[in-house]
Formats: C-alpha cells, sequence, structure tokens
C-alpha cells in the first residue's frame, strides 16, 4: 500500500528543468536510497515528498494524517527546539504526543480518576507506543550519535551547526515518523555513531528515503535505490551495490543497442541515396518509412558523466618535476602531545607514544569526533606546534596537506586566480587543469566564495595537485563530494607513488585503501597494523586504545627506553621537530640513531600476520638491528680511541649514546621474535 505517490512531478528554477515528469511511489516499510550527482536535485525532490515545496507540475498523493519527518543537511531547527533549556529536553520534544499523554495521565492522577475506563484506554496506549522507555531511548539515540554526559546538559543554543544536526537527527529518531526523510545524515557522524545509526534504521518499521553520497551506509539500510539522473528518476531493486552492477550493464547495454541502431539508419541512409539515383522512387519512400520508424525509436547513447580526474603526480606538464623520493622511514612521532597553546597555559588533545610511517604506506587516522584526528594532522603538518615530544620527518620528504576547514578566500578571487596565484603558468595550461577537476567554460571565473561545498572540495584537490609531494596529508578528502568524486578520490590514492595519511569517515574508502590504522581515542594514538574491518571486528570483541597502549607500554617498556634519568618527574621539555633526516632533539638530547622502529604493535592476544605483513614488519626490524649493530661497533671503538678517552665530555656523550643503542637493540631483538611468534 502506498503511502506517498509522485505523479508527473516537475520542478524548474528559472528557465531550467531540474525535475521532469517524475513518477515514483513508497510503500509502508519501504527502504529507498536516493542518489545522483551534486545538482541533480536530490534535496529538492525530499522537500517536495515532505510537502515542504510544491511541484510546478503533477501531483503528490500523501495518505491521510501521514507523519513525515525532514532532516535536512543543514538543519532548520524551529524555535521550540532552539529555546529548550537543554538538549536532552529538546530532543525529548520529537516525542511531542508521547509528552501530551503523559501530562494527561498525571492530571488523571492528581484529579484521582486512576480507575476511570479513560485512564486505562490512555494507559494502555501509552505503553504501546513506548511512553515508559522514552527517557531510555533518548539516552540511547544521544549517547548513540556521539553526545557525551556534559553536553546533552548545554543549551541548543550553543552547540555548532553539525552539534545541531545530530540533535536534530535524534529528535527525528525518537519522533518515529511514519516516514522518514534524511538528506545527507552522515555528514556530521563519527564511525561509532553511523554504526548505531544504522543499527536503528534496519530495526524500524516505518518508511524511509534517505539522500547519501555514503555507499556502505546505503548497503547496509536499504533496499531500493532511486536515481536521479538526467532530471529523470529510475528505479533500481536492491542496496547501493546492486544498483551500481544493474546501472553498469543498463549503460553497456544501451550503448549497444544504439550502436547497432546508428548501423541500422546509416544503411538506410545509402540504401535512400542509391535507390534515388536509379530512380526507384517506390523503394526509396519504402526504405524512407523505414528510417523515419528507426528514427522514431532511437535509443540515445547515455550521456558521459563529467568525471573528477586527478593526476597522479603534480600538475603534468607543467609541475617542476615529480616529487623527490623520500627515507624509508618518512615521519617518525616519538611520545608526542598535540594540542593548543594559549595564554591561560597548553591544551593537550592526545599523546602518540609512537607511530611510524614508511614509505609508501596508506594509513587512516580514525576515532570519534573530538579525539583529536585533525589536531593531529595540522601538527604533523605543521601547522600546529607539538607540545612535547618528537616529531621526525625523513630524508627528502614534501608535504601536501588538505585541510577540513579551509580559509576564506579573499573577496573578488576567482577558480582561476586561486590556481594562478599557486603556480606562475598560461592561462590555457590552468584552464586545461582546472577541467580535470570540473571546472570548465565560465566555471573558471566563478568566485572562490561563492562555491558550493563540493566544489570548494574539488578546488582544494586541485591546489594540492600542483605541488610534487612524496607525503600527503588528507583530511576527511571526500566530503562534500558525490560518489563519482569520491571514486576518483580512491583512485588517486590507490596510484599516487606517495606515502599517505588520510583522516576519514568514509568507511568504503578505508576499507578498500588503507592497510593500517592510527586509532585516535581517549587521549592516545596508537597504532593498529591491520586494515578497517580487522579493527572493528577487533572493537566489538573488547580491543580498545587504553588497553593496547598499557600492553605495548608494558611489554616494550617504551617510557623506561626513552625517559631521561635526570628528569623530574611530572616535568616536560620543548618538543624537538626534525626534517630531512637531521639530529632530532629529545627531551635528554638522545642522538637520533636511539630512535629505532619499535616493532609491530599487539593487543593482549596475539594474532598471526599476513605473509605481505609478516614480510614487510620483518625487513623493517632486521634493518634496524642491522643498523644498531654497526652503530653500536663504531661507538665502542671509538671508545678505545684515546683522544676520546683523554676528553672527558666526548667520552661521557659516548657513553651515554652507547647505552641507549644497547637499550634499542634490547627493543628490536624483542620485536624479532614478536614477529616470529606471529608468522603466518
Amino acid at each position: 500500500m502506498s503511502i506517498v505517490r509522485l505523479a508527473g512531478v516537475t520542478r524548474e528554477i528559472g528557465s531550467f528543468v531540474i525535475l521532469d515528469r517524475l513518477d515514483a511511489s513508497i510503500a509502508v516499510g519501504d527502504r529507498v536510497g536516493l542518489v545522483g550527482p551534486n545538482g541533480a536535485g536530490k534535496t529538492t525532490l525530499l522537500r517536495i515528498v515532505a510537502g515542504v515545496d510544491e511541484p510546478d507540475a503533477g501531483e503528490v498523493q500523501r495518505r491521510r494524517a501521514l507523519r513525515v519527518g525532514l532532516l535536512a543537511q543543514e538543519a532548520h531547527l524551529d524555535e521550540r527546539f532552539m529555546g529548550a533549556p537543554d538538549v536532552r529536553t529538546a530532543v525529548r520534544h520529537g516525542a511531542a504526543d508521547l509528552e501530551r499523554m503523559e501530562v494527561a495521565l498525571r492530571e488523571m492522577e492528581r484529579a484521582g480518576h486512576v480507575t476511570a475506563p479513560a485512564y486505562a484506554d490512555l494507559q494502555h496506549e501509552f505503553e504501546a507506543l513506548g511512553g515508559y522507555t522514552l527517557d531510555l531511548r533518548v539516552d540511547e539515540a544521544l549517547s548513540g550519535l556521539g553526545f557525551a554526559a556534559d553536553e546533552i546538559r548545554r543549551p541548543p543554543v550553543s552547540l555548532s551547526g553539525g552539534e545541531q544536526t545530530r540533535a536534530a537527527l535524534a529528535r527525528l529518531v525518537i519522533s518515529n515518523p511514519a516516514l522518514l526523510l534524511l538528506d545527507e545524515p552522515t555528514n556530521h557522524l563519527d564511525i561509532g555513531a553511523l554504526e548505531w545509526l544504522e543499527e536503528h534504521l534496519r530495526r524500524r518499521s516505518g518508511a524511509l528515503l534517505v539522500a547519501s553520497h555514503d555507499r556502505a551506509f546505503l548497503d547496509a539500510t536499504v533496499e531500493r535505490i532511486w536515481e536521479l539522473r538526467d532530471r529523470r528518476l529510475t528505479t533500481f531493486r536492491g542496496n547501493y551495490g546492486a544498483y551500481h552492477r544493474q546501472r553498469q550493464e543498463r549503460d553497456e547495454r544501451a550503448a549497444k543497442d544504439a550502436d547497432t541502431q546508428a548501423g541500422q539508419i546509416a544503411r538506410e541512409k545509402e540504401l535512400i541515396q542509391g535507390y534515388r539515383s536509379q530512380r526507384k522512387f517506390s523503394k526509396m519512400h519504402e526504405h524512407e518509412a523505414r528510417l523515419e520508424r528507426l528514427q522514431g525509436e532511437r535509443t540515445e547513447t547515455p550521456k558521459a558523466t563529467r568525471r573528477l580526474r586527478l593526476p597522479a603526480a603534480g600538475m603534468a606538464p607543467t609541475a617542476a618535476g615529480g616529487p623527490a623520493r623520500s627515507g624509508q622511514v618518512v615521519v617518525k612521532l616519538e611520545d608526542l602531545v598535540v594540542g593548543y597553546a594559549r595564554d591561560s597555559g597548553a591544551i593537550p588533545v592526545a599523546r602518540a607514544p609512537w607511530l611510524v610511517a614508511q614509505r609508501g604506506e596508506r594509513i587512516g587516522i580514525v576515532g570519534p569526533n573530538g579525539a583529536g584526528k585533525t589536531t593531529l594532522l595540522r601538527t604533523v603538518a605543521g601547522e600546529l606546534a607539538a607540545l612535547d615530544g618528537t616529531l621526525t620527518f625523513g630524508q627528502g620528504v614534501q608535504i601536501g596537506y588538505l585541510a577540513q576547514l579551509r580559509a576564506g578566500a579573499i573577496p573578488g578571487t576567482t577558480v582561476l586566480d586561486a590556481l594562478l596565484a599557486a603556480m606562475p603558468v598560461t592561462q590555457g595550461e590552468a584552464r586545461s587543469y582546472l577541467a580535470r577537476f570540473l571546472f570548465r567554460g565560465d566555471d573558471v571565473d566563478k568566485e572562490v566564495r561563492a562555491l558550493s561545498g563540493g566544489e570548494r572540495s574539488r578546488l582544494e584537490l586541485a591546489l594540492l595537485g600542483i605541488t610534487p609531494a612524496n607525503l600527503l596529508l588528507l583530511d576527511e578528502p571526500t566530503n562534500h563530494l558525490d560518489i563519482p568524486a569520491r571514486e576518483a578520490i580512491e583512485a588517486f590514492i590507490r596510484d599516487v607513488p606517495a606515502t599517505v595519511l588520510v583522516v576519514s569517515h568514509d568507511r568504503r574508502l578505508l576499507e578498500t585503501l588503507v592497510g593500517r590504522l592510527w586509532v585516535v581515542d581517549a587521549g592516545l594514538a596508537v597504532p593498529f597494523d591491520s586494515g578497517y574491518r580487522e579493527w572493528r571486528a577487533a572493537v566489538a570483541q573488547g580491543w580498545t586504545v587504553a588497553e593496547a597502549a598499557e600492553a605495548e607500554a608494558a611489554r616494550l617498556r617504551i617510557g623506561s627506553a626513552r625517559a631521561p634519568a635526570t628528569s623530574p618527574a611530572g616535568t616536560r621539555g620543548a618538543a624537538a621537530v626534525t626534517k630531512g633526516g637531521g639530529r632530532a632533539l629529545t627531551r635528554a638530547a638522545a642522538a637520533p640513531e636511539a630512535a629505532v622502529r619499535t616493532p609491530p604493535r599487539r593487543t593482549a592476544v596475539l594474532t598471526k600476520l599476513s605473509k605481505e605483513a609478516y614480510r614487510r614488519q620483518k625487513a623493517a626490524v632486521e634493518a634496524d638491528l642491522t643498523r644498531l649493530g654497526l652503530r653500536r661497533s663504531h661507538l665502542e671503538l671509538a671508545m678505545a680511541d684515546p683522544n676520546v678517552g683523554a676528553n672527558f665530555v666526548e667520552l661521557r656523550r659516548i657513553s651515554s649514546e652507547l647505552a641507549d643503542v644497547e637499550q634499542a637493540l634490547q627493543v628490536a631483538e624483542t620485536a624479532w621474535l614478536e614477529i616470529e611468534e606471529r608468522a603466518p
């Protein structure tokens, strides 16, 4: 039974038709995903279904008394929501009917009417609708969508835009409408909140229509796909993966049919011309009729979708060569504390006891919102100063950084101006390059400050691609991008020779591209030596950042191996940052040779490594053993030098370094034994 039916729905913006005679319906319990490129009209269609906007032609039929809930991309919250004393109360107001019944029951109780039939009927209805579990469901929704206990006591007006959108989503969940309309609901959710929302949507019995570019989310929550393409709506059965296969098959079949018809039309035209020259007019008219019929039934070749094309090595013909080859160790973090320096004192956000990125790795940085992922990436990029610890870059590292929060554009600056300011090239070369990022024709003359979120993301990617870089730092690179653009980003990350550190909540990107993770949570950043799915499975079995850090510290004695014996407890020195393989000054001014690569991280339970991970990690630790062994030999020879023996300062320096190297060798040997235990 249909609860909403669209018949010939058309929507125009000025002289441009954005929706052209759409026919569709939503039945009770339907779960529909709405997909299409940016600007295709998805938000417009959702607003028409919700009754917020009316179509210019056609009609929308809704079941009588249908309760519809709409979550817009940027939540337009009502006065009651914004005027609530705290977030929890605002979310609870989503169940307005239950609150009214609750008030009525209390009034009847105060009046002594608890034995009246009306009280019993109302109480039964209240219980059937979940009134007695309302507070529990409110707390579950707020917790599931990432609100901490102190945040739910804040007034809604004090929340950020993203937090307000999450609160509006929680209110919709509590209101439980018969038809739930969601426009990009995953934009402000971290991985934990995404998984909670998916599970809730799977359990709810009401109908769902959701517009999203998150392919993993669509695969988990919908059973049909509406595709908006070339102003028309096409329906596909199955989730996003099934739709993608069907769409490819349809496009291939349509292209083949179009080629066949084109050949037939060309053949008919040849025959008509031949019969005309032979003055066989009856035959000519016969084939003219066939030609007219073929042209009337002609299958249009599917229009080629404008796709983002990212160069894998800078601005191809104009860049001054590709990036240099970096050292094997690209970046190394030791007891690094990241956060913000304020006049009132430092505000630490997270500490990384030991993180290392090797040349060519693709590492995903994951964790809940607010844990410090962006702060960590900004510190590596040099935008924030480290509060403590050591940040060391390898030889020849060149950084390219894509920020999540972009600086405001200079008024009047166009897309073309922004590119020309970043690299002096000809206008023709600049236009050709910008076309790769879908800025064509007059698009390059748009003012940067007037660009949409997706357009701004594409421009930032274009600017990132200009300068050769062998270490790419990407903070939510797929934000605001549609599915074809996300697929282009994935292809770029897969093919680029640079080392990549990427902060992302895009699970499809994390699942298909990154080989290791840096997990940031509870004030710590630790490595996880496997992929995204393995990490989620480990979390489900009880893995936590804190326990992993404790187990590693206890086993490897990282603290005692690095902490200076003379440093008083609780004191902190200035953080040291080095580039190009130079000496890194730690709090004890230790030589870089003492800063060895630690063994692969492990949780409390040893797991077998894959063959590739075993080969790579064993080779890395054996290289450490060789290097440290050679350094120990050199230091021992230096100790035997009479000139060194006569110089107390030099003798003390070499003795201290030798002790550090001996301790580092012990750590490396332990690491080698652990890797052997985890051999496949």
